[in-house]
């Protein structure tokens, strides 16, 4: 589990045999099945990250805590890499926006997903994931701004 990489749109290694990634644009049910190919942690990433664009964080709260977070990835090595669940950026930004409210919230959320129940059991890693998917998120704006 540690050791797969996350893209910001749930792919490892940035792309599929050379088809364009999964987009939060498209219907639920393009979604569902592009969830179908993805693997295990980039499945959780995107499961969580969709479930939790409902959360009601404070948007300066979120975004200081992002910034952090890319330091901390910076510290660690390139900060454009590809992201790993497991990595320090990841644990320090879910510890960071962490609460017993957000995560409840999340946890609902994702049960109202599609292969969200299993994620949701497990508040931990559902945690977690939400906070790859934000910096995952994060990081891909950057590219883009660059």
């Amino acid at each position: 589990m540690m050791g797969s990489t996350l893209s910001p749109e749930g792919v490892a290694g940035g792309r599929l045999a050379g088809r364009p990634p999964p987009c939060f644009h498209c219907s639920v049910d393009e979604w569902a099945r592009a969830l179908a190919e993805m693997g295990e942690d980039e499945r959780r990433v995107s499961l969580a990250f969709v479930a939790g664009r409902g959360l009601e964080l404070p948007p300066d709260e979120v975004n200081e805590a992002l910034r952090r977070a890319v330091v901390v990835r910076a510290v660690g090595g390139d900060p454009t890499r590809e992201l790993e669940l497991g990595e320090t950026a990841v644990a320090r930004l879910a510890e960071e926006l962490d609460a017993p409210d957000r995560r409840a919230a999340l946890a609902a959320a994702l049960a109202t997903l599609p292969r969200g129940d299993e994620l949701a059991a497990d508040p931990d890693l559902a945690w977690r994931c939400y906070a790859a998917g934000l910096l995952a998120d994060e990081l891909s704006r950057g590219d883009t701004e660059r």
